[in-house]
């Protein structure tokens, strides 16, 4: 099982993190079939916050669906750009093609609103960012989306979340959803959850 994390510059490593260490601790600790591919727009992509960057193992255009089980996409900050990258018709149609090959596709925060830009939440339940007034939200309802306010909403195959907070969660829904409750309850347990 191979998973994609799409890093677009302006991140939260917040956000990263569960993801990379959750799918780290099925591979090495437990042994269960589980890959992660870091992937951005660039090499090296810089996060929100503190000038720190990741480097990542492919850029968008060697990217094969095909190869790929899953995309995850940790959410990030418009004020380092991460809205530049998310709403690039590239992403947006690497997110269409894994919704129409019916993968699984896991958001934190305001990455759904990548998803809701790329036409494959339509008509669908999702949530994003709920403070500040909603003001995310109401952007989510604007692509169509029945809005949820609850801390993570499941549609099919498409997780999203509405804060950094829900990063773990969001991760395990992933993997349940890719190994199976069992396992997932085995890594919880080991990560202390």
């Amino acid at each position: 099982m191979k998973i994609l994390l799409f890093c677009c510059k302006g991140f939260e490593m917040m956000e990263f993190a569960p993801f990379y260490d959750v799918v780290g601790w099925a591979k090495s600790e437990y042994e269960y079939d589980a890959e992660l591919v870091t992937c951005g727009f660039e090499r090296n992509v810089p996060s929100a916050f503190w000038d720190t960057e990741i480097k990542v193992d492919k850029v968008i255009s060697e990217i094969n669906v095909e190869d790929y089980d899953a995309l995850a996409i940790p959410g990030g900050d418009y004020l380092y750009g991460f809205f530049e990258e998310a709403y690039n018709e590239s992403f947006l149609e690497l997110i269409r093609k894994f919704n129409e090959d019916k993968k699984v596709i896991a958001s934190v925060c305001v990455a759904s609103l990548a998803i809701g830009k790329s036409g494959s939440l339509v008509g669908r339940n999702a949530t994003t960012y709920h403070l500040a007034g909603g003001y995310r939200q109401r952007e989510l309802a604007e692509f169509g989306v029945n809005v949820v306010n609850e801390p993570v909403v499941i549609d099919g195959k498409i997780i999203t979340s509405y804060c950094p907070q829900t990063a773990p969660a969001v991760a395990f829904e992933m993997l349940k959803m890719l190994l199976g409750e069992e396992k997932v309850n085995v890594i919880k347990q080991g990560m202390g959850f």
